[in-house]
C-alpha cells in the first residue's frame, strides 16, 4: 500500500476517534474515507478493518471518561455483557441481509432527533428523570440489546444514538451520557471485531496504524469534552446528527 494512503487513513481515524469521543458519529468519517482509498478490498474487510481503529479509540476515551465521570459499574457491566452478543448477531446478520431497507426509517428518526434537541434547549443539561432500579435495569437491557445490533448491522452514528438513549431514557446529561455510551460501545466493537476475526475479513497493516491515529484522537477528544461540559458537548451533538442525518439521505436519494 502506498504511504500517502495511509497517511490519509490514519488522519480520517484522527478525526473520527476525535468526534466519537465527545458525542459518537466518527464512523462517518472513518468509513466513508475507507471504502473510498480501499476500493479494491471487499466492503466487508474493509469494514471489519475499521472496527480496530474505532475500538482504540474507544477505548482511549473510556479512560479519560473513567478518571474524571463517576460510573455505575454494575449497570454498566450489564449493559456491556449484552452489548457484546448483540454487535455479534448484529455483524452476522449483517453477511446474510442487505441493511438498505433501514435508510429512510433513520432518516425520519434523525430529522425528529435534530429538531427535538434544537427545540428542547434542556436536553441533555442536567439528570431530570428519577428512576426505579428496576426499570433502569429494564431500560438499560433494551439500549444494549437494540444499540448492540444496530452497531453490528449498519454502524455509523451508534454512539450518539447511545448518547441520546441515556439522555432521553436513562436520564443523563450529555456528560454522563457520553462516558456511559463509550463504555457500551467498546463491547460493541469488541463484538463485531470477534466476528469478523473469525472470518479473516481484518487486514492488521492497514488496522493498526489507524488505531493508533484514532486513539490519540480518543484521547484528545474526550479530555475536551470534560474540559468544556455540557453545553460544548450539546452543540457537537447537533453537528455530528446532521452529518448522520445528511448522510443517509444522500444514500437514499443519490445512491
Amino acid at each position: 500500500m502506498e504511504l500517502s494512503i495511509l497517511f490519509l487513513l490514519c488522519l480520517a481515524a484522527f478525526a473520527a476517534g476525535f468526534i466519537d469521543a465527545i458525542v459518537g458519529g466518527g464512523g462517518l468519517i472513518q468509513t466513508p474515507v475507507g471504502l473510498i482509498l480501499l476500493p479494491s478490498l471487499p466492503v466487508a474487510t474493509v469494514i471489519g478493518t475499521l472496527k480496530v481503529p474505532a475500538f482504540s479509540g474507544t477505548s482511549f476515551a473510556a479512560f479519560q471518561y473513567m478518571r474524571k465521570v463517576v460510573l455505575d459499574w454494575k449497570l454498566l457491566t450489564i449493559m456491556m455483557v449484552l452489548a457484546f452478543p448483540s454487535a455479534f448477531l448484529g455483524s452476522t446478520l449483517l453477511t446474510y441481509v442487505s441493511n438498505d431497507f433501514m435508510k429512510p426509517l433513520l432518516l425520519v428518526v434523525l430529522s425528529f432527533l435534530v429538531v427535538y434537541t434544537y427545540a428542547k434547549k434542556n436536553f441533555g443539561q442536567h439528570i431530570v428523570k428519577q428512576i426505579s432500579q428496576k426499570r433502569q435495569l429494564i431500560n438499560a437491557v433494551s439500549i444494549s440489546f437494540i444499540v448492540g445490533m444496530y452497531d453490528g448491522f449498519i454502524g455509523p452514528g451508534t454512539g450518539s444514538f447511545l448518547v441520546v438513549a441515556f439522555i432521553a431514557i436513562m436520564g443523563f446529561d450529555f456528560l454522563h451520557a457520553s462516558a456511559n455510551a463509550k463504555m457500551v460501545n467498546l463491547a460493541t466493537n469488541f463484538g463485531s471485531i470477534c466476528l469478523f476475526m473469525l472470518k479473516g475479513k481484518i487486514i492488521w497493516a492497514i488496522a493498526l496504524p489507524m488505531a493508533a491515529s484514532n486513539a490519540f484522537g480518543g484521547w484528545l477528544g474526550a479530555k475536551l469534552a470534560i474540559q468544556k461540559g455540557n453545553s460544548f458537548i450539546r452543540i457537537f451533538f447537533m453537528v455530528v446528527v446532521i452529518a448522520t442525518l445528511l448522510r443517509f439521505a444522500y444514500a437514499i436519494f443519490y445512491a
